[in-house]
């Protein structure tokens, strides 16, 4: 059923409406996506006059609009996805006839160039001597964790519970697919999570401090830039050449599966798969087992490595 008094800001008022629905249906992220969103094309709009609601060329000159600002393709094709579904939905709930307006649009993803370190590297970071540092301890030990999780993602990480350890796995949901994931807790692990193992806290690691969702997605927000600055910083420490981010640790451990011949099927998500979906087909057919027994030898270098640098120690 349409609406009877939609003003020439229609669609704009819709987006906020989606916006101010997903922040109170607790799905933070995707409700600032919309505010991003919004606000870009706010701008567009009272520029150009743009009609009540788009039509495909008013996207098609958004689109223009975006580039001539210097937005790059992926960033262009993040608020046409947004736009998109915002635009769907109003046409499946009857606010607007549906006309397909972003046909003529890129709506994909360009892939990006991977950056992933060598063994060697990794190795390197793990053996350096950071002093009293006690932050950029953290940092090389939470980047360390997530290789040797089979590139675990920084928001999975820092909501790891000790409910999340079952016997000698670590068990968890992914946030960002819901997919539940076993991983076999191997030595290299187990010294990390016992380093900040503390009676205070149920959390793994000593990141969130508060557990409402609007507190923990705040804190993750805060958090996510400040260990992406402090990973430069250690990258810079290291003599890295790709320097290092979030994304580096499952990067690097999807290169070095395919340098021990571990076949792609075995390689977690995000690991060069078109779309996430493909990923978790391959991951779904191969039994955990096999999983783990690909990651205790992807990680038998760090665990001589340690070794190695804890005799050095005593010597």
């Amino acid at each position: 059923m349409k609406h009877p008094n939609r003003t020439k800001s229609a669609f704009l008022d819709w987006l906020r409406e989606q916006a101010s629905s997903l922040n109170e249906a607790g799905k933070f992220g995707t409700s600032r996506n919309y505010r991003r969103a919004y606000s870009s094309y706010a701008s567009f709009a009272a520029e150009s006059g743009a009609p009540s609601w788009p039509d495909g060329n008013t996207i098609l000159k958004y689109s223009t609009w975006l580039q001539h600002r210097g937005i790059v393709r992926n960033t262009v094709s993040f608020y046409m996805r947004i736009l998109r579904a915002a635009y769907n939905k109003a046409a499946d709930t009857g606010l607007v006839i549906q006309q397909y307006p972003f046909t003529k649009v890129y709506t994909g993803v360009d892939r990006t160039k991977k950056r992933a370190l060598d063994e060697r590297m990794i190795v390197r970071i793990l053996k350096m001597d950071l002093g009293a540092d006690r932050i950029l301890d953290l940092t090389r030990d939470m980047f360390i964790f997530s290789y040797c999780t089979r590139g675990m993602a920084f928001v999975d990480m820092i909501m790891l519970k000790r409910g999340n350890i079952r016997g000698n796995s670590i068990v968890y949901s992914r946030k960002k697919t819901g997919q539940i994931l076993t991983i076999r807790i191997e030595d290299s692990i187990r010294r990390i999570m016992e380093k900040y193992r503390s009676s205070a806290s149920d959390y793994i690691f000593p990141v969130l401090h508060q557990d409402s969702p609007a507190s923990i997605y705040r804190q993750y927000q805060t958090a996510l830039g400040y260990y992406n600055r402090n990973l430069k910083r250690l990258g810079k420490l290291a003599g890295t050449e790709t320097g290092l981010s979030s994304y580096v640790a499952r990067h690097s451990w999807a290169s070095n599966a395919r340098k021990h011949n571990i076949p792609l099927a075995v390689i977690s998500a995000g690991m060069g798969h078109d779309s996430e979906k493909t990923t978790c087909v391959y991951l779904a057919s191969v039994d955990s087992s096999c999983v783990d027994a690909a990651n205790r030898e992807i990680l038998s270098s760090l665990d001589k490595a340690e070794g190695d640098w804890e005799n050095f120690n005593q010597e």
